[in-house]
This record gives C-alpha cells, sequence and structure tokens, in this order.
C-alpha cells in the first residue's frame, strides 16, 4: 500500500489566529461551549481525520483582553466527544510536571475504556514559572530536570497499565469468579520522582496503552521523543528545518532500538484558503487587521524575556537577545521565533502577524489546490509522515479543509477515503504494546469485554484462558 497522509486537527476555541474570535462569524463564547467541540469533532471525523487534540496547560495562558482564555479540561471535553464520534482519535495535552502518574493513567486508561480504544496522550513538560506557582513552588523548575521526571513518568504510566494482563477479566457468571487474581499486580516503582506501587484500578487500556504523543523540539524533547513517542508534533518554518528535524528524530528513534515507521512526525501548519490567491490573502488581511498590537506586543516580549519598552513595532528584533541555553521555559519555540524574525528580517510588527496565526507554525495562505500541493511537497519530501492542521478560524477552516483540501489529497492517492480500523493505534498504523509483566503470550488485537456472553475477548484472536473452576467443580 502506498505511504498515506496522517491528519490530526489541532482544535482551539475559535481558532488559532489569536484575532479569529472577533470574525463576525465567530462566537466568543465558543470555548466553553461542549456543542461547539462535538461539531468540530464530527467535521474531523467526516474527513476521516485520525485524530483532534486539544491542547493544555495548568495556568492561564493568554492576556483575557487579548483573545478567549479560559479553556475546558481535555480529558473532560474528550469524554463527551466520544460519545458523539465513533472512529476519530481523541488526543490530550496533559504535564508531567504537575501530575502524578497514577491519577493520569487512570484518566487515559479510563478514556480510552469509554472510547473504544481511541486515546492519546500528548506529554508535556509546562514551561511557565505562572504554572509553577499554581503548584506550591517559588521557581520554574530546570528544563532537564522537568524532562528527566518526564521520562520517569511516562515509564510508570506504562507499568500501570501493564499491571493488569488482557485476559485478567474473566466475568464467568457459571464459576462466580469476574477476574484472576495472578493476572493483576503490583508494579512497585521506586526512582528518583516517584514512588509507586500499583496495580491500577482499571484494567489495561483497549489499545494496551494510549497513543503516545510528544510536541517538544528542543535537544532534551527529543530525546524523550526517541524513547517513547508514537506521534510528533512539532513546528518548523521551513522544508529545509523540517527535513532536518525529521531525520534527527527518525535517526534517535534508530538509535535506541525503535522502527523509525513506528513514530510519526506532524509540523503543525496553519492553512488560510479561499476559492482564489485573492480571496485566501484578503482573509489572511483581515484577521492581521484584527490583531490588537499592544496586547500582541506584550505576549511577544513574555516570550523572548525582554522588557516591552525595547520593542518597537516598526523596528527589528534587538540584537542583544538571550541565547537559547539561557532559556528555561520553551526553548525550541524561542529559537524558531528570533531565527525567523533574524531570516526574514522582519519588524516586531510583521512578526506579529506573523505569530498571531499560529505562534511560530508554518502559515501557508492560498488556494485548496495549493494547499494540497504544499502538504504534498513537505509529504514526499522528507519532511512530514502528516500534519497538526491548525485552522485559523472554526469552524469555517476545518470546513474548507475537510471539504476542499481532502478530496484533492484523495485523488492523489496520499490520504485514506475510509477508515480502516477502529483504534487510534490503527489510524496511525502502530503496533499494540506487549505487556512487559504478562504471564502468558500476549493477546493481540484490541482487548475488550462481550457484553453479549459477559467474557473477555480479544477482536481477531479466537482463543480464551479457559475459565477459573471453583473448588466444588473441581
Amino acid at each position: 500500500m502506498t505511504r498515506q497522509l496522517h491528519f490530526n486537527a489541532f482544535l482551539m476555541t475559535t481558532g488559532h489566529h489569536e484575532s479569529s474570535w472577533r470574525l463576525p462569524q465567530s462566537d466568543p463564547l465558543a470555548g466553553v461551549d461542549i456543542k461547539h467541540y462535538q461539531r468540530l469533532a464530527q467535521i474531523a471525523e467526516r474527513g476521516k481525520f485520525d485524530s483532534i487534540f486539544f491542547a493544555d496547560s495548568p495556568q492561564l495562558v493568554a492576556d483575557v483582553g487579548r483573545r478567549p482564555s479560559g479553556y475546558l479540561e481535555p480529558l473532560q471535553i474528550l469524554t463527551a466527544v466520544s460519545t458523539v464520534t465513533e472512529r476519530i482519535g481523541l488526543v490530550a495535552t496533559a504535564t508531567t510536571s504537575y501530575n502524578e502518574p497514577y491519577n493520569l493513567a487512570r484518566a487515559f486508561a479510563s478514556l480510552d475504556h469509554i472510547s473504544g480504544g481511541r486515546a492519546g496522550w500528548n506529554i508535556v513538560t509546562t514551561a511557565g514559572l505562572d504554572a509553577a506557582q499554581n503548584f506550591n513552588l517559588d521557581a520554574l523548575p530546570a528544563h532537564g530536570d522537568r524532562y528527566a521526571r518526564a521520562a520517569e513518568f511516562v515509564d510508570v504510566a506504562q507499568k500501570l497499565w501493564d499491571s493488569w494482563d488482557d485476559d485478567a477479566v474473566l466475568a464467568d457468571k457459571d464459576a462466580g469468579v469476574w477476574g484472576d487474581n495472578d493476572r493483576v499486580r503490583t508494579v512497585d516503582h521506586r526512582g528518583d520522582y516517584f514512588t509507586v506501587r500499583g496495580p491500577l484500578n482499571v484494567p489495561r487500556p483497549v489499545q494496551g496503552y494510549p497513543l503516545l504523543v510528544q510536541a517538544g523540539s528542543s535537544d532534551d524533547g527529543k530525546v524523550l521523543a526517541s524513547k517513547y513517542a508514537e506521534a510528533v508534533f512539532t513546528a518548523q518554518q521551513t522544508i529545509e528545518d523540517a527535513r532536518a528535524f525529521y531525520s534527527d528524530l527518525k535517526a534517535r528513534t534508530i538509535a535506541v532500538g525503535r522502527d523509525p515507521d513506528h513514530i510519526k512526525i506532524l509540523p503543525g501548519i496553519v492553512p488560510v484558503i479561499g476559492s482564489t490567491e485573492a480571496e485566501a490573502r484578503a482573509l489572511d488581511a483581515e484577521l492581521d487587521r484584527l490583531i490588537v498590537p499592544q496586547y500582541a506586543l506584550l505576549q511577544l516580549a513574555k516570550t523572548l524575556k525582554v522588557d516591552p519598552s525595547v520593542l518597537s513595532l516598526d523596528e527589528q528584533l534587538p540584537e542583544n537577545l538571550l541565547a537559547e541555553d539561557d532559556i528555561e521555559e520553551a526553548k525550541s519555540r524561542y529559537t524558531l521565533i528570533v531565527e525567523l524574525a533574524r531570516r526574514e528580517s522582519l519588524t516586531v510588527r510583521e512578526l506579529i502577524g506573523r505569530l498571531g496565526g499560529g505562534r511560530g507554525h508554518h502559515t501557508f495562505t492560498g488556494t485548496p489546490e495549493q494547499v494540497a500541493d504544499a502538504i504534498e511537497e513537505w509529504f514526499l519530501g522528507g519532511a512530514a509522515d502528516g500534519f497538526n492542521i491548525m485552522p485559523p478560524a472554526l469552524p469555517s477552516g476545518l470546513e474548507i479543509f475537510v471539504d476542499e483540501v481532502v478530496p484533492i489529497l484523495r485523488a492523489r492517492g496520499l490520504f485514506r477515503s475510509e477508515y480502516t480500523g477502529t483504534t487510534l493505534r490503527e489510524h496511525y498504523g502502530l503496533p499494540r504494546p506487549a505487556n512487559r509483566f504478562a504471564t502468558a503470550t500476549p493477546l493481540t488485537g484490541s482487548t475488550r469485554i462481550s457484553r453479549a456472553g459477559g467474557r473477555p475477548q480479544a477482536l481477531g484472536v479466537p482463543a480464551r484462558r479457559p475459565r477459573v473452576e471453583t473448588s466444588s467443580q473441581r
């Protein structure tokens, strides 16, 4: 089968452009309306996207004067979305810096069961002093420490998901035996950051593990991704940078003994689409016109760690900015923004306009055919396995992508016409992980409890462990 694209829809209130809420057709209150998110998920599922995704941070991440702020918690959104969708994957960000492995492993296992095997976890370490100060800390933990904690956190979560064998649940009414105690075990983890006994109080997820996603592009982020990630969301401005990131991360994945096809790299793209180039440019200009420069300048100053007074809207960035090594928060995004401004000799006003749509992700303005051409070039040019689609305005930007760009890519044989699997792992062409603790040969396929017979079944695996006899039956 010809290699095909993977698409994730990155959903954000009224859209990724910071002024999208000011468009006449936008609902400024959409961010707290669950029906809005359910409709968006249904649009993406109609387009046969692999997944939808919600970012998150345990802090107020924007000036409330600037754009809609105060987001609903992603796992709760996705639980509600799961009830009105059937196939599309459901990916939520959750931080390893301000959670505990047990609670998070349980939450994602629950979502995976509720959705029938469609859960994904975007693993983040959370940059920002504001977040740290919400969790009894006076200072942001060092970048390297956050990633070391993240690696151990993921390892503990995997152990907890493996604390139940796939066939631990017997549900044998005749014998009066619901589960096999020998197939549920403690994990007894003791490490540098966590001490966790286990077992989890939820059976092993349908997918074994939820799909593991990672979104940091710093060196520490790539180390974590190469070991654990199965999909990577990244921000790259040029095809050359994207190729370099792609080849580097695939090589790192091989170096740790993993199959490079088992990590899918999805750069973000903000597609501003019009039926003609002129129409697309007019929409882009309208969105930029609605940016409030005062708010945007303050946000840029915060990102660059400078006093706002040193930034002049109609001048280029000052020369004496910090080096990446001196940055503890969002290192890779800091470098991307500075390099973009330097490479294209942008004024602060022009840089604000470029960042307004995707905060450093690649923005492409054009017709559906031109957007499809750009996607195909990156995909076939060794820069991507697919894309994190970031519509500038919602729902209109997602609808036009699904209705006008996706059919072009299908006609070129680059994207599916129908789902061929039911789980998120199947959409991404990824194997179901074996249980590291299993006391018997692991089952393959997606394990589920059969409601008809009350017995555990593994899809595609006819054999099952014989029922346990009671003493009175021996």
